[in-house]
């Protein structure tokens, strides 16, 4: 950002290609004020994708940060000025290797909002169909196939760690379970 362009407390500290670390000098609604760190992120589309055998397409990727692999559903962040559908429907091709043909909004979440601004849109994908996957080569990305059950079981017995999928698949269960 160019020092018109910011406003006024707000100083740069890291511009990487992910994130975006600034700190900025506020007053809170209860009038202290403070310097606080920012992580400014643009945000993300998560996808849980249900084959027409009632399966979730899991993703076991390697995650250096967390120390190893982990289960998720495929995800991805938003490119400029990508809306949260196409960016849901780019990840779910590139990792899952398939495309939808219905998909159903079920939800944002906010996920460490005590230092990021970073919000992930949930969706459902139906009706899938192969597609070709596109793997970047820092993807280490494996497929599975488990019912929604199993992946309930999975969250239950601490397999699946990913604040992220745990929300989608408890809220993708909700849904069904209303739709039935």
């Amino acid at each position: 950002m160019s020092d018109q362009g910011r406003k006024p407390g707000v100083r740069d500290i890291f511009h990487g290609r992910i994130v975006h670390l600034t700190t900025e000098q506020v007053r809170l609604p209860n009038g202290h004020e403070m310097e606080l760190e920012v992580v400014r992120h643009p945000g993300a589309s998560a996808i849980v994708p249900l084959t027409a055998g009632g399966e979730i397409i899991l993703i076991r990727q390697y995650r250096h940060a967390v120390g190893g692999f982990i289960y998720e559903i495929p995800a991805g962040k938003l490119d400029a000025g990508e809306p949260p559908e196409a960016c849901a429907a780019r990840e779910l091709t590139e990792e899952a290797g398939v495309v939808a043909g219905r998909w159903t909004r079920l939800g944002s979440i906010v996920t460490t909002p005590g230092f990021t601004d970073e919000v992930i849109h949930l969706y459902l994908a139906e009706e899938l169909a192969p597609a070709r996957t596109a793997h970047e080569p820092c993807e280490v990305i494996s497929l599975l196939r488990e019912p929604l059950g199993e992946c309930l079981a999975m969250i239950a017995r601490g397999e699946i760690t990913d604040a992220k999928s745990i929300c989608a698949l408890f809220l993708a269960d909700r849904h069904l379970r209303s739709r039935a």
